[in-house]
């Protein structure tokens, strides 16, 4: 057995420990209090163990949150549930959770970086890099959630794809042509065995499933193609240009009604687009992976798992994260359509924001190691992860990381969303280090290697500026920054 075996083996037998400690706390009949990330990855592992529990007839309550805070934990010490679940965060809050409910049984569903240690026999931390697996693109917390659901019962492996929808969520599809691997890839096999995902290589285009071939142009943000997202009228000439039909008919059409031939087309016109433009790294983003939920409708927003997943993330991100859940569960009746009309508000926002900081130069400014995007009162916070994901995309220095921050007024505090590139990684930036920063000036912060985040005072966001521009050249010149002993790794 290789060493990689032996870590996925290790992984999965942890997955059966927690998978045990749910099993034990039902036949007791015990109460369960399961928190997530607000995320699309977040919402999903939410919605996969909230399932695995229905199927249990399990007493249970699901609560989607931005962090663990001394709110949360006064909500877990009020209500004395006889297990607490944490799912796409809490390896960061160990020692917070040992001092405060070290006597509650709390199971760690997680695959952010860890930081700080306990002994306590009532957590079990399921988390791939305690086993040397790389979390930011092997597995991610709803595959996590997924593994465990899977343990409980293998009924469950029916909720594989909204797993993967998770994973395209938190933008794993890392391999070669935009696949999931590593532990991922476990997940596509379940699926695919199942008759639940089928793979095809095609454009990666929001709305390929539901939307007019113009207007799914128009909508993409990842690529973000300058000129034409967010500009339907410039989406027409550009495929009128190309001599590529809108209607067959009466009837409009999307991006999975193309012939080979005008995909081929379309895909050279964009390449040659984005070029132009000075977007080298987008070009890759424009052709890859494509896992088609098989037993969703066809046109629907849940065909596509990219798509799918932007149904989540824009629940969460809204304020509407029990739509999401509800529909990992398995509505597809009242939860979808509501659901549908957040992701047209989501994706408004979106491309609103990105204009205005297109429009706005001195919104996003170069630093001598990093970008900062000054989205301050004008972009909701939790909305700027997503945006810092797009812009990360377009930056004509690729080594320089990211970082957009939007304020929190009645909190008096910044939220951070910082990401990087492959070959910023490569010179050694670990943004997961760099946020938790953060605690030297009164805030929390850290994530993953390539995404990461962080929040402090108001009063300190110029001073936390200069640190992170510091702390990142220090990473670019191969010098090891050190660690802080807490890590939160919530707030991206």
């Amino acid at each position: 057995m290789s060493a990689e075996q032996k870590s996925i083996e290790a992984f999965l037998d942890t997955s059966t420990r927690a998978a045990r400690a749910i099993l034990e706390t039902v036949d007791k009949d015990g109460f369960i209090h399961v928190f997530s990330h607000l995320d699309a990855d977040g919402v999903a592992a939410a919605g996969i163990i909230g399932k695995a529990l229905f199927r249990l007839d399990a007493k249970f309550r699901l609560r989607i949150t931005q962090w663990v805070d001394e709110k949360i934990i006064g909500e877990i010490t009020a209500d004395k549930p006889q297990l607490v679940i944490l799912t796409d965060f809490g390896s960061g809050y160990l020692e917070l959770l040992d001092e405060k409910v070290p006597d509650i049984r709390v199971l760690i569903l997680d695959h952010h970086q860890t930081m700080g240690k306990t002994e306590n026999p009532n957590f079990v931390q399921v988390n791939p890099h305690v086993f040397g697996i790389d979390g930011a693109t092997k597995v991610s917390g709803s595959g996590v959630a997924y593994f465990v659901a899977k343990a409980v019962n293998s009924a469950n492996v029916d909720l594989s794809p909204i797993a993967l929808v998770g994973a395209l969520g938190d933008m794993q599809d890392k391999c070669e042509q935009r696949k999931l691997c590593g532990l991922n890839e476990l997940i596509v096999q379940d699926a695919v065995a199942a008759n639940l995902v089928r793979v095809e290589r095609d454009l990666t285009f929001f709305g390929r499933e539901t939307r007019q071939i113009h207007k799914a142009l128009a909508a993409s943000t990842s690529p973000f193609i300058p000129g034409l997202s967010g500009e339907e009228d410039a989406c027409v000439a550009f495929l009128n240009n190309l001599d590529i039909k809108l209607k067959e008919g009466e009837k409009w059409r999307a991006l999975r009604d193309l012939s080979e031939e005008e995909k081929k087309r379309l895909s050279s016109a964009l390449a040659e687009h984005l070029l132009s433009k000075g977007l080298h790294l987008e070009v890759g983003n424009l052709i890859g992976n494509i896992y088609i939920l098989d037993r969703e409708e066809p046109w629907t927003s849940l065909r596509d798992a990219r798509e799918f997943a932007l149904v989540l993330n824009s629940t969460g991100r809204l304020d509407r994260p029990s739509l999401g859940i509800a529909i990992c569960m398995g509505d597809r009746a009242a939860a979808l359509e509501e659901a549908n009309k957040v992701l047209e508000d989501y994706r408004k926002s979106i491309n609103k924001y990105l204009s205005w900081v297109s429009e706005n130069p001195e919104r996003m400014r170069e630093f001598e190691n990093v970008y900062i995007v000054y989205g301050e009162n004008f972009i909701n916070e939790k909305i700027i992860g997503t945006i810092s994901s797009i812009l990360i995309n377009s930056v004509a220095h690729p080594d320089k990381p990211l970082i957009a921050f939007a304020n929190l007024e009645d909190e008096g505090v910044a939220k951070f969303s910082a990401r990087t590139t492959d070959s910023a990684l490569a010179k050694g930036v670990n943004l997961g280090e760099v946020m938790r920063a953060a605690e030297d000036f009164g805030g929390k912060g850290g994530g993953h290697n390539v995404a990461a985040g962080a929040q402090v005072p108001l009063d300190q966001v110029d001073n936390f500026l200069k640190t992170i521009n510091v702390l990142v050249g220090k990473q670019l010149k191969g010098e090891h920054i050190g660690s802080k002993s807490h890590d939160n790794t919530s707030v991206q």
